[in-house]
Formats: C-alpha cells, structure tokens, sequence
C-alpha cells in the first residue's frame, strides 16, 4: 500500500515532474546511474518491512563521494526529499521512499579501504557488508563485534543508522559502542566528520547523535570500526525450560549471578519448533522455551563460568541444559537462532517483526501480557530475544490476504511496544522507529522532547529534507493518537511553529 506521511512532509514536498527533474539531474551529473522507469523503481519500493511500500520519483546508485554531493546540492536547491539506503534490510521502513522524493542507494560504496591489525581498526565504504568486516580481519585474529542476524546481507551504513545490535551485543555492545569515527554528507553536501582516531574525540559526542539517527541527519558516506581479539574459547550452554516464565527469570539470575556471557539469547515454543523445521539444530520441540547462553575467553574462565550458569539454571528450574560438544554443534546451536525469523516466516503466509527493549526483570512479565494480547486479537505471536539485554522480538504471524489481518497486527504490535514503555523500556532497541513505531514516539516521549527532537534535525537539515515523515512524529500526529493532552481543540503554544 502507498504510505501518506506527516501533514506537514505532505503540505510541504514541492510537486516534481519526474521527466523533467531527470533530465536536470542527468545534465548536472551525466556519469550517474539513474532509474527512472516504473519497472526499474519497482524494486526499491520497501525495506524489509515489505507492508509498506511507496514508489520513488527517482532512484540514484552513485559511486563516487562528488556524485552524492551533486545530488544532495540539486535536491537542496529544489526542495525535493532524499531517503537513503544500504541493503534495504531494514525492519521499521527507515528506508521507505517518498513518491515526491530521490531514493538515494548506496550500495556501490562497498569497499574496504584499510585493516589496521596495529590499531585495530578498519575503515570501510557504508555499503560493506557487516559480515565482510570480520572476514576481511579473520588473518589477524580479529573481528567486528555487532552480528545483526542479517549480517550476511546488512550494510554497515545502514548499522549505524540503526545502531543495529546482534546476538552478541550484551557483552560487546551495539554499534555505537564499536566505532571510532564516521564521515557523512549534510544536505547541502558539505563534508563532516564524527569522532576520532583516537578513542575519544573533542567537543560534542556528535558520533553517537549520528548513530541511530536514521538517515535524518546525514548521509554516511565512510565509516571506521573497532575490531577485536576473537576470543581463544568460545562455548554455548543450551538450558531447556517448562515454562516460559521461568527461563525469563533466569535470565536475571544469570546477570545477577555476576556473569556476563558474550551472548545470551531466548525462545519460546513456537519459534523453537519452528527453527528446528528449518535449519535441525538440535532443539528441544517439546520445551516451552530455551536459553542459548555463550561463554568466552580464555580456556579456565570459561570452564568455571559453565558451572557457575549451570548452577544459576538448575536452580531457575531448568529441565535440561547441554554444553556444545564442539565447534560444530556450536554454530548449529547459534544458525538456529539467527535463522528464526525465515524459519517462523515458514509457518505462515506473513508475520510482523516487533523490536521493544525492557529492563530484564521484567521479562517474565512482559511475556506473559504479550500472550494475553495475542489471545485478545487472535493471532498467534513467536518470540525471539535478545535476553541478556533485554531486547524482544515479537514475531506476530498473520495472512495479509485475510481483509483487516494487517490492522490488526499492526495495532497488536502497537499495543506490545506500550506495555515495554509501560515497565521502564523502549520502543526499539535495534530496528529504529522509521514509519512503523511512529506512533508509539509518541507514547514515549512528550512534548517538550518531542519538539527537542525536531530542534536538532533542524540544526542538520533546517528544510526536512532528509528522510521525512520517519523517526520523529508532529505534535498534530500525537495529538490525533490520543497521546498527547490537547487544551479546547487546541496544542499548547499554537502560535508556535511546529516542524
């Protein structure tokens, strides 16, 4: 279906004849890869987020940093939107193209320019895959912590819009947390860069404003990761459990226990079954969920740590816990989990991924009121965490060819996202807002912040030109959710500009 942005980004976006805005775009930048058919634009009409989709006015694939300058300056100069995209892997529709709007790939910026085993560093083209990073520093026994489970596929610059996560991110942290610096475009096409070689840098934190920042501030044109020793020992405790209830209470334990595994990962029934159909990676189908607990380091720490979780899950009430046997059984365990999501998208014609983050005690809680809605719209939800940081993923299965089947999966997903904000959480913890949680911005944030946010995209961007209509709602949009207090009619200071 075609997306209606924010009153404002529709009552704003100049009205662009495409014929004609090609032409100009071709005589300014002649060596540009341009597409500009309905065939050619057809494929670039949604992220992963595929419910929504929206056909650009043109789709530019540059190659070089002076084209992408050219094009933010052309588009500048006449007041037409750029949204930018990577890999398109996207789950929240941050990389949604506007019908009025330069749908702006950057996926031929895909080199490697340095491997520093030295400094420990690589510096890398946005459009370098994130599994490629490690595989380019494996020689030297070093890696790229963040391992989104489509790192196979996913773009770093699309990471760092995100700050994407990953299955080993409790201990070696998202995205943010592994860079040194980022150079970006501003949409007047001058060049900036974020951060330092160094481990700190003068001046604001702007490197951490950029990330996660979703493509409304800047575009990425070059980006420096830190790399890491690969751990000498790497072992993974798979713990059954009878009860959903209790394998989130152990979760806590664990952490609690002063243990800090590299990853720490959760599921229930129905994706457990579901993966196992899929990849055979030795789940138990009968279990109601699992806890995949990874242990690294050097050889002696990891072998006491093991008894201590072992302890910390028989305790919880575990049923059965199994150590790897090796390196095999290992990467079986952990294809598992990182293949849930085309697993569960087997069992049904679609599902919707959700993205919430809470504080881990709440885990047991949470899940229990996401089952009780499930059961109150009639859907059935698998969930997938992030557990040891209390990152959840809802998959809510439904079949889009059922009229108001999207609805009604859409306002479920709404309603889980509220009960993460409701116990001290978040809305996303890994997939931003982009179009999905738009509405939900506004269940967590008020007004004062919400006008805060567009303060700052106005300090980057003062026309809204960069991605509009996503991450940041209008208080009219908050206001019309029913998520914002308005006195007679009206929001307060009205004579006020909204952005």
């Amino acid at each position: 279906m075609n997306i209606l942005y924010d009153e404002r980004i529709d009552g704003a976006l100049t009205q662009v004849d495409r014929a004609h805005f090609y032409a100009e775009m071709r005589a300014a930048i002649p060596d540009l890869a341009i597409l500009h058919s309905q065939e050619d634009l057809r494929p670039y009409e949604c992220d992963g987020l595929a419910a929504y989709r929206s056909t650009p006015l043109l789709v530019v694939l540059p190659e070089r940093i002076e084209q992408v300058q050219a094009v933010l300056r052309l588009c500048h100069a006449r007041k037409v939107p750029v949204v930018a995209r990577g890999a398109g892997t996207g789950l929240s529709g941050g990389a949604l193209p506007l019908e009025q709007g330069v749908l702006l790939v950057m996926t031929r910026f895909n080199r490697i320019l340095e491997v520093n085993p030295k400094g420990r560093y690589a510096r890398v083209q946005p459009g370098v895959r994130n599994l490629a990073i490690s595989q380019a520093a494996a020689p030297y026994e070093l890696y790229y912590a963040p391992d989104p489970s489509s790192q196979i596929a996913c773009s770093i610059g699309g990471n760092v819009a995100e700050n994407a996560g990953g299955v080993h991110c409790l201990k070696y942290g998202l995205t943010v947390h592994n860079l040194l610096k980022v150079e970006i475009l501003t949409i007047e096409g001058e060049r900036m860069t974020l951060g330092a070689d160094a481990l700190d840098a003068p001046g604001f934190d702007l490197l951490a404003l950029i990330t996660g920042s979703e493509g409304l501030l800047g575009i990425v044109t070059e980006v420096t990761v830190k790399l890491l020793p690969k751990p000498r020992v790497a072992r993974v405790l798979m713990a059954s459990f009878d009860s959903v209830d209790k394998a989130g209470r152990a979760v806590g334990d664990i952490i609690a226990a002063g243990i800090v595994p590299g990853g720490l990962e959760m599921m229930d029934k129905l994706a457990i079954q579901a993966a196992e159909d899929f990849i055979h990676a030795g789940y138990p189908v009968e279990a109601e969920a699992i806890l995949l607990c990874e242990l690294d380091g050097v050889e002696s720490d990891v072998a006491e740590d093991i008894e201590r979780v072992r302890a910390v899950l028989d305790r919880a009430g575990a049923t059965d816990v199994s150590l790897a046997r090796d390196e095999a059984e290992r990467a079986r365990f952990w294809a598992g989990r990182k293949n849930a999501f085309p697993a569960v998208g087997r069992m049904s014609p679609d599902y919707y991924c959700m993205d919430g983050t809470i504080p881990r005690r709440h885990l047991p809680t949470v899940l229990k009121g996401t089952a009780e809605l499930a059961e109150r719209y009639g859907l059935l939800v698998a969930n997938v965490f992030h557990a040891g940081d209390g990152n959840m993923h809802p998959l809510i299965l439904f079949d889009a060819n059922q009229p108001g089947a999207l609805e009604r999966a859409e306002e479920l997903g709404g309603k889980i996202l509220e009960l993460c904000v409701a116990v001290g959480g978040t809305i996303t913890g890994e997939h931003g807002v982009g179009r999905e949680k738009i509405n939900q911005m506004c269940v967590q944030f008020n007004t004062d912040e919400i006008n805060f946010f567009h303060a700052v995209k106005a300090a980057f961007d003062a026309h809204g030109l960069l991605n509009p209509g996503k991450n940041i709602p209008t208080l009219h949009r908050c206001a019309e959710f029913g998520a914002m207090h308005v006195h007679h009619g009206k929001l307060p200071f009205p004579e006020l500009e909204r952005f």
